[in-house]
């Protein structure tokens, strides 16, 4: 099966490739997307790790990633038909290859049980989306590509050479050297303490740099807002799953050597760190697409609080994965159309998207609300589960940062949200009207919405039981 999951999106890639029509050709996505989403979903919900060989095994926290990378890319693949319809006079071969491409690696960094695989899948992630960014070739998107690409790269040098320290933290301690994660998982006990420090921290800022976590964060405002919308949501949702999952399998080896209190000060201080920058540049915020991409700061920064905070925060952390991924993507595909029917970003010349776009600046006023952590949305009960997790741990002080952190995320986001929904809308954007709110541009939208409104209210039993097997997988309390 994994083989499926990971070939199959290659296999319709290549066949893309070869394709002439520029119009047939989005019909691809589709054809990956569907058969891979029902693969899985009965991957995901049998009741045993899949494994396929010591390098390739899907374990519950692999299973919550593979999870909302397949069904964000299958919404995605819906709405980028339109899309690319719409923007029919420029070529899409390039796009639609490494959009495929990139689901397959995405898929193979779920299912890599080897670190040195799994660091394989994470650079080849980011040498085929690079250019997705520069798809609408300006200026400011090159730059904004070679930016992602050289910021990257010093990110996933560092994340090798951590990698490498793992292994010797075996050697180091008289065993052998190895980067096979579950044989480090056994051994951790007596891996070498300094050289897994090290390693530690070396990860930490080299798939932090993939996440976007501050001060490493600044590739991604640029590459966020020059790459179309959807590339945005599957950026934000799926590329920085895959980081912070990468990231995981390093904790859980720390966590197993019992080396908690050591990361939890570091871990803490990154988040805390990411949430102020993101906090500070959504003060005032005058584009909506580089706005989406300091919330994703923040919701990275949210992600390692979590993790900081340890086995009474786990549940809400592994929840925020999928919440703050769903509801993403909502974000940029409805800021995506907004973005086209006004044919700016800037606040200044997009206001009344109401009247204009009904739904989609519906779903932008929405998952803006769901974002920011209102109830009855997804995020509210991740993160409401992590700030509980909080003062369970007396971690007042970090508790009540985080509330303070909350408000102003929310109340910085609001205004530059509200300016693009609310008031009328430029009298020469009403009669040109170019641009309308269409089934294959807001169905996916609103599928996503009601997803993480359902996540709100209820969590179905099956996906529950994976979140407390994930929980119980790295060592919390579910």
């Amino acid at each position: 099966m994994a083989f499926l999951l990971i070939f199959y999106p290659l296999l319709i890639a290549v066949a893309a490739a070869v394709i002439t029509s520029n119009r047939v050709r989005p019909y691809m996505l589709p054809v990956a997307a569907v058969p891979h989403c029902v693969l899985t979903y009965i991957v995901v919900f049998s009741n045993r790790i899949s494994e396929t060989s010591t390098w390739l095994s899907l374990d519950p926290l692999g299973k919550i990633v593979l999870l909302l990378v397949s069904t964000l890319f299958l919404f995605c693949s819906f709405y980028a038909v339109q899309y690319l319809h719409f923007r029919n006079d420029r070529n899409n071969r390039i796009f639609i290859v490494c959009l495929l491409t990139f689901l397959g690696t995405m898929s193979l960094v779920t299912w890599a049980h080897h670190l040195g695989l799994m660091w394989v899948a994470i650079e080849a992630t980011t040498l085929v989306t690079a250019p997705l960014i520069y798809f609408n070739h300006t200026r400011l998107s090159i730059e904004a590509m070679w930016k992602y690409l050289l910021i990257g790269s010093v990110g996933i040098a560092l994340a090798l050479l951590g990698t490498f320290f793992i292994a010797y933290s075996s050697l180091h301690a008289g065993l052998d050297a190895t980067l096979t994660y579950d044989v480090l998982l056994h051994n951790a006990p007596q891996l070498s303490k300094i050289w897994l420090h090290a390693a530690f921290i070396l990860l930490l800022v080299g798939y932090g740099t993939k996440m976007g976590l501050a001060p490493m964060h600044t590739w991604k405002p640029d590459a966020y807002g020059e790459s179309p919308g959807l590339v945005g949501a599957i950026f934000a949702g799926a590329t920085t799953s895959c980081a912070f999952l990468a990231f995981l399998r390093i904790y859980h080896i720390c966590y197993a050597a019992g080396e908690q209190q050591y990361m939890s000060r570091l871990l803490l201080f990154m988040g805390f760190l990411s949430m102020i920058a993101a906090a500070l540049f959504l003060i005032r915020q005058r584009d909506i697409k580089r706005m989406l991409a300091y919330s994703s700061i923040e919701h990275m920064g949210i992600l390692m609080i979590g993790l900081g905070i340890g086995k009474t925060a786990l549940y809400g952390t592994v929840l925020h994965i999928l919440t703050n991924g769903i509801t993403k993507g909502v974000l940029f595909l409805s800021a995506g159309n907004i973005h086209r029917a006004y044919g700016s970003k800037n606040i200044e010349q997009v206001h009344g998207a109401l009247r204009i776009l009904p739904l989609s600046g519906s779903m932008f006023l929405v998952s803006f609300l769901a974002i920011t952590g209102s109830p009855p949305f997804g995020p509210f009960i991740s993160e409401f589960s992590i700030l509980s997790g909080m003062f369970d741990s007396h971690a007042y002080f970090s508790g009540a940062l985080f509330l303070v952190l909350l408000c102003i995320v929310f109340i910085g986001m609001g205004g530059t949200v509200l300016s693009t929904v609310q008031g009328n809308a430029p009298k020469d954007i009403k009669e040109k009207g170019t641009f309308k709110d269409g089934f294959w541009n807001g169905a996916p939208v609103l599928a996503m919405m009601i997803i993480v409104l359902i996540l709100g209210i209820y969590i179905p039993e099956p996906l529950a039981a994976l979140l407390n097997d994930a929980v119980e997988f790295i060592g919390g309390q579910s």
